[in-house]
């Protein structure tokens, strides 16, 4: 729905279906209610996720003609789209694999650019789209550093690539499209540092090397397209989990020029872990430990430095150090609770954000991002239904609307 700080929304990611008449299934069951709910009497965006099957699938002409009306006849649009997870996201392990094929392969680009095409299609005249993506592949699959250099730069150019395409669209008349970076722990990208030093060290670089020539752009031009149509996904999860701020993140872009191009909505679990009195907190993170989706832990020391875990089993079993005062995890919990028994959420990493996009907005897009509801303890599900309205009707809270 469009708000005065920009277009809000929630993930179809939450919803099953990686065939496109599967997770359309889905979205004709959910959201004429979480619309009639949330957003009566005006149109109700969409942050649409789809399989690359799914994207095959709705590429077809009748597919997409078919969407298309129904979009239109239950007052509904699409503005954002999420291309992260490329194969199968419910019922099956997805670990690590939610990154495969990674940005340095041919596949993850043909993907992203058909995604691309079809959120051209379904866009509203004279709204921008974006497409958030992963970041740019799994850290502990390259060990060594030449290697993740050399997977870095292959993954980059891939990306130019797509990039190239999105030039040519907003340059022949189509609408303005950007590729929206997602940093996340182990990530080759999992924090702002990782972002920015990319974005100026590989990004930029080959960019203008490649625009100059293919568009004649001058270096100042080719600078200015990158920056517009390469844009940060701020998941609030995602920065909450590696301990960073997120005034520091945002003051950070703006300085550098850079644009973000959507804030994905979302809480991650928190608690400090007390010297001698600790078994409650791990009892109560034991709770969240499933076997789909990776759950990367990073504990603070009382020194301040950090320990990386890549999943919550290698955490719980490190769980009797002492010198450990902290763990966040990356676990997406339901953003209108801020406890869950002996543990918290970041939720106040989202009340910030929000409020700095209330007093001076820096994107135009807002989704909230709580895909885990499959997996969440059994004491915390709602109907999803019901669930996917109360979290947007939080946001709504704190943002006065």
């Amino acid at each position: 729905m469009e708000t005065p700080f920009g277009h809000l929304t929630y993930c179809t990611n939450i919803h099953s279906g990686e065939s496109w008449p599967d997770h359309f299934g889905q979205l004709r069951r959910f959201i004429p209610a979480v619309k009639a709910e949330v957003s009566p009497g005006k149109p109700f965006g969409i942050g649409l996720r789809l399989s690359n099957l799914a994207s095959l699938e709705l590429s077809k002409a009748p597919a997409l003609e078919e969407f298309q009306q129904w979009l239109q006849e239950n007052d509904c649009y699409v503005f954002t789209m999420n291309g992260f997870p490329f194969g199968g996201f419910h019922h099956e392990r997805v670990k690590d694999q939610v990154h495969t094929p990674d940005w340095s392969t041919a596949e993850r680009a043909a993907y992203t650019a058909r995604l691309f095409r079809i959120l051209a299609a379904l866009l509203p005249e004279g709204m921008e789209g974006g497409i958030s993506t992963s970041p740019l592949s799994y850290k502990f699959w390259h060990r060594c550093e030449e290697e993740r250099k050399s997977v870095t730069e292959g993954a980059t150019f891939n990306m130019l690539l797509v990039v190239e395409q999105l030039i040519q669209v907003h340059q022949n008349g189509g609408p303005l499209l950007h590729l929206d970076i997602e940093p996340e722990p182990d990530g080759l990208l999992e924090n702002s540092k990782e972002y920015l030093d990319w974005y100026f060290q590989y990004l930029l670089p080959a960019g203008v090397m490649l625009f100059t020539e293919k568009f004649g752009f001058s270096e100042e031009e080719a600078t200015l397209a990158i920056k517009r149509h390469v844009q940060l996904c701020y998941d609030v999860c995602h920065f909450a989990v590696s301990y960073e701020d997120p005034q520091v993140v945002l003051e950070r872009m703006q300085f550098f020029g850079l644009k973000v191009g959507k804030i994905q909505i979302s809480a991650a679990l928190k608690a400090l872990l007390p010297k001698g009195d600790r078994e409650n907190v791990v009892a109560a993170f034991r709770q969240f430990n499933e076997a789909v989706y990776l759950h990367q832990v990073i504990a603070r020391k009382s020194d301040g430095d950090k320990i990386h875990y890549p999943d919550l089993p290698e955490a719980l079993a490190e769980a009797g150090r002492e010198d450990v005062e902290e763990w966040r995890a990356h676990f997406h919990v339901p953003v209108f609770t801020g406890e869950f028994g002996a543990l918290s959420s970041t939720r106040d990493d989202i009340v910030r954000v929000l409020s700095r996009q209330q007093s001076k907005p820096f994107t135009t897009h807002l989704e909230v991002e709580t895909y885990t509801w499959e997996v969440l303890p059994a004491g915390l599900k709602q109907e999803m239904g019901a669930s996917i309205s109360r979290e947007l009707k939080w946001v709504m809270k704190q943002l006065d609307i």
